[in-house]
């Protein structure tokens, strides 16, 4: 079951390494070869714990496989800390801290390496282990410290969710990290002090049995994984927020082709040509034709304003309030709606303009800018326009000449006319 565990990890761990490798279109992000690295030495560090991998190494040095496995580790933390340069630093700045930490890195693993081939000459001896433990543990937990710090910092400051949820796993793996080294630094006193309290070279049975395979075999693979998926989630989500984004955008301006008909045909002058797009000639991406159709639809609003009645904004706000949607972003679609389509209407049968307009609705300068806020704002007020009865019912009628139509209006339109 171990094996396993740890062939599982070195998989799913060389697979995201690779993703992060070979693109996603574009430009690779800063820090790309660094993640892979850091993927890959965790890939090669489980890899070299299954029991095939370790006695094909050992049946050449005996025991060179934990060597082999914190060597690794010691590079992915090097990784780490390098994507954490790489996004907090300068350019050349974050190329002089690497080549410093790459160096250190070197002086590590020759110093471990020496440690261990003097351990093995002394026939094991628990002084020299314990200063390569020591040599192990000190890099791995002042890197794990640091990068738990610098991911939780960024994670309050990063504007897509994606990467602030990646960068707290990514956290709450370090503190995995972190128990780890602990764990480690307990075993080194032991050891120094010969207490004998942890059996050395004892295989774990499961990754929880005994007790300290939690410490020693499941805290360093979550604190793994806990990093994989953090620092990955963000480049996996973006593909499937860009394909929601673009059904979304599609959808959306659908949804907005009655309203945007009905308000071009009566203003057709607000139809932009294609070199007021400075040029753009993706005629199908949907992202330009919905941000074109609503500035279509607020141009066209703006034509249509001296025909804007305040009668008819009277009467829409009387029959929303009957159905207690007073003040609420429906009912002032359902409001706006029938003014469009009474301006509309008032526009193609050339009525001349009022001499008062009825106001814009409410929120209109605070969407201004806001292409998100203003498509959600235009889809309530397209559904209204095509849907909603008393939008219907109230914009098509001129109530401003019979004051006996009007009641037929209200009425029609779910409201008291005594009210």
């Amino acid at each position: 079951m171990i094996d396993l565990l740890f062939a599982g990890v070195a998989i799913v761990l060389l697979l995201a390494a690779g993703y992060w490798v070979r693109g996603r279109g574009g430009h690779r992000p800063t820090g790309t070869w660094a993640v892979a690295s850091l993927l890959g030495s965790f890939a090669l560090a489980f890899a070299s714990y299954v029991s095939v991998v370790e006695r094909a190494a050992e049946s050449v040095v005996p025991d060179v496989g934990r060597l082999l496995s914190n060597s690794f580790t010691l590079a992915a933390a090097t990784s780490v800390l390098a994507f954490m340069l790489q996004l907090n630093l300068e350019p050349d700045e974050a190329r002089r801290s690497i080549r410093l930490r790459v160096r250190f890195l070197g002086i590590s693993v020759v110093g471990m390496t020496a440690l261990f081939a003097a351990g093995q000459i002394y026939d094991e001896s628990p002084q020299l282990y314990a200063l390569y433990v020591l040599v192990y543990i000190t890099y791995l937990g002042v890197t794990a410290k640091d990068f738990g710090q610098q991911t939780w910092k960024q994670s309050r400051h990063s504007r897509r969710t994606s990467q602030r949820i990646g960068l707290r796993v990514t956290a709450v793996g370090c503190v995995f990290a972190l128990l780890y080294a602990a764990y480690k630094v307990f075993a080194l006193v032991t050891i120094a002090l010969e207490l004998n309290l942890i059996p050395h070279g004892a295989r774990c049975a499961t990754p929880i049995s005994p007790f300290r395979c939690v410490f020693s075999v499941t805290a360093p693979a979550l604190a793994v994984l806990l990093m994989m998926v953090g620092l990955t989630l963000p480049a996996v989500v973006w593909p499937f927020s860009q394909f929601l984004r673009r059904r979304w955008e599609a959808r959306s301006c659908a949804a907005l082709a009655p309203l945007w008909e009905d308000i071009t045909g009566a203003a057709p002058e607000v139809v932009l040509a294609p070199d007021e797009f400075h040029g753009k000639k993706h005629a199908d991406d949907a992202d330009f034709l919905l941000h074109r159709r609503v500035i279509e639809i607020n141009d066209g609003a703006l034509a249509l304003r001296p025909h804007r009645s305040p009668r008819v904004q009277e009467h829409a706000e009387r029959a929303v309030a009957t159905r207690g949607l007073a003040g609420t972003p429906e009912g002032d679609a359902i409001v706006e709606a029938a003014i469009l389509r009474a301006a509309v209407h008032a526009k193609r049968t050339g009525c001349e303009p009022r001499s008062e307009a009825a106001p814009s609705a409410a929120g209109t300068a605070s969407r201004a800018g806001n292409l998100r806020a203003e498509t959600e704002w235009l889809l309530l007020v397209a559904h209204a326009y095509s849907q909603d009865e008393a939008a219907r019912t109230v914009g098509d009628t001129d109530t401003d000449t019979d004051t006996d139509t009007d009641t037929d209006v209200l009425a029609s339109s779910g409201t008291d006319p005594q009210a």
